[in-house]
C-alpha cells in the first residue's frame, strides 16, 4: 500500500474511532459527521445541530494530506493524536503541526512543512 493511502486510513480510522468513543448523545440535536475527501486528501470531524436555541457548527478535527505529511489543521480536543499517528505508522517527521506558526514549528518535535 502507498504511504497516501495508508495515511488516509490511519487519518479515517482515528475520526471514525473518535466519533465512536465520544460521539453523539440522545439529549442534544448536535450530530457528528466525518467528512473524508480523498481525492484533495483533506478530512474532518464536524459537529451541526441545534443544542437548544444555540446552532452548532464547527470542526472537531481537520486533517490535509499536503506533500505526503498529515497536517493537523484543527484539533479541538485535548486528545494527543500525533501519539495516535504514531502508533498506526505514521513518522513524527511527516506531521506538521498546521496551527502552530510556521515560525514556531521548529520547536515542535515535528515536521516544519
Amino acid at each position: 500500500m502507498d504511504k497516501i493511502k495508508h495515511y488516509q486510513e490511519v487519518i479515517l480510522d482515528f475520526l471514525n474511532r473518535y466519533n465512536s468513543e465520544t460521539g453523539n448523545t440522545t439529549t442534544t440535536a448536535v450530530e457528528r459527521r466525518v467528512l473524508a475527501d480523498k481525492e484533495h486528501n483533506s478530512f474532518q470531524l464536524l459537529s451541526v445541530g441545534w443544542k437548544g436555541k444555540h446552532f452548532i457548527f464547527g470542526p472537531i478535527f481537520h486533517f490535509d494530506i499536503i506533500d505526503g505529511k498529515i497536517w493537523i489543521q484543527c484539533n479541538n480536543t485535548e486528545r494527543e493524536v500525533v501519539d495516535e499517528l504514531m502508533a498506526n505508522g505514521v513518522d513524527r517527521n511527516d506531521i506538521v503541526l498546521g496551527f502552530v506558526s510556521p515560525s514556531a514549528r521548529r520547536f515542535s518535535g515535528f515536521a516544519t512543512a
